[in-house]
């Protein structure tokens, strides 16, 4: 099994990270630094990570969706001390990660499973699906601006996808506006409406496809449907 697929399983991370992990000398096979990505995971081999031992244990998978509230972080763990979403599920008896990421000031609809097939195929970029945030951002969004952005702009060496756009409400120093994207480069939606001169002041994510965070309370989490889940398996 390859490597970033066996630590997936493992409920440690999804592939993505842990080929980064594997790439940073952060992996030991057999007491061995292993940098080689592709790297197939044989009987007996002995998977260290940081120096502590995982073991491929069969999981019940775990599928939820979370509010996440403003200053947190999705990462499992901070240098900086900051909280991270961790702390939401720390009731849940199954080791969680983030499948994409929201970043510090973005709250809204985040999943999280022990699934690292999913994870993987859900974040992977040949998989157009679309993710649905709602902004408050300074300035007038003028017929151009909406122009520019449905159909890309420039965030400092990457030319955006189309994307959808819908002004809400248009006050006369703010609008209220839906985007919809579905690439996921870092912190995307901000610097698109920063290329237009319109700085996001407030940035929630309300749906992935067609899944949305309804009436779910910030800081709290809900198990997904059967439904939820099929459909994000054949997106």
């Amino acid at each position: 099994m390859r490597l970033n697929k066996y630590i997936a399983q493992a409920g440690i991370t999804s592939r993505r990270k842990a080929d980064e992990l594997t790439a940073h000398g952060n992996v030991k096979i057999n007491g061995l630094v292993v940098k080689e990505l592709g790297y197939d995971v044989k009987d007996g081999d002995v998977v260290e990570i940081n120096g502590r031992r995982i073991d491929q244990v069969e999981q019940k998978p775990v599928y939820i969706m979370l509010n996440k509230p403003l200053g947190y972080i999705t990462s499992s763990s901070d240098e900086k001390g900051r909280l991270t979403v961790q702390a939401l599920v720390s009731d849940i008896d199954a080791r969680l990660f983030a499948v994409g990421r929201l970043d510090y000031n973005t709250s809204g609809m985040l999943l999280m499973t022990n699934d690292g097939d999913l994870a993987y195929k859900l974040t992977h970029p040949k998989h157009h699906i679309y993710k649905t945030y709602r902004a408050r951002v300074s300035g007038v969004l003028s017929p151009e601006k909406i122009a520019k952005l449905r159909n890309g702009v420039n965030i400092g060496g990457f030319v955006t996808s189309k994307a959808n756009v819908r002004v809400i409400k248009q006050a006369e120093r703010s609008a209220i506006v839906e985007i919809q994207i579905y690439e996921g480069k870092n912190r995307q939606v901000r610097k698109m409406f920063a290329a237009v001169g319109n700085k996001v002041q407030e940035l929630e994510r309300v749906a992935i496809g067609e899944l949305y965070l309804g009436r779910l309370m910030v800081g709290h989490y809900r198990k997904l449907t059967p439904k939820e889940i099929e459909y994000l398996k054949n997106c």
